[in-house]
């Protein structure tokens, strides 16, 4: 017994291999800074969930057009590059865990700084 799914191996290296091919074969102008922030495979290995971040609010919603019109393109890529018996239709999401990341450090530090106490009064630890 292996000790990872094979769904879980594919995914990392789909992840990997969409990455590299929206960075080097993709040649869209509109498209922003995107990182692939991960993949998700389904159990029979037929479909992916391409997980991305873009840094730039406005620019969400068109990367994701553009990603989805380009899946036809991206997979035949990863037929090139991968021997694996089928490759896996693609579906692009937005990872919203680098928001959700930064939103609760925001909240930390606001909880820091009001629970901080004054230069003047002693420590009570």
């Amino acid at each position: 017994m292996h000790p990872y799914k094979r769904s879980a191996r594919v995914s990392d290296l789909i992840r990997k291999e969409v990455a590299d091919i929206v960075m080097h074969r993709l040649k869209d102008p509109r498209l922003g800074f995107i990182t692939v922030t991960g993949a998700e495979m389904s159990d029979d290995l037929r479909h992916a969930s391409v997980y991305v971040s873009v840094l730039e609010d406005v620019k969400k919603a068109e990367t994701l057009k553009i990603l989805t019109a380009s899946a036809k393109f991206i997979k035949s890529e990863l037929g090139k590059r991968l021997k694996i018996k089928f490759i896996p239709a693609l579906s692009f999401k937005l990872d919203k865990s680098i928001e959700y990341g930064a939103k609760i450090d925001k909240i930390l530090d606001e909880i820091k700084t009001s629970e901080e106490p004054s230069e003047n009064n002693e420590n009570p630890f």
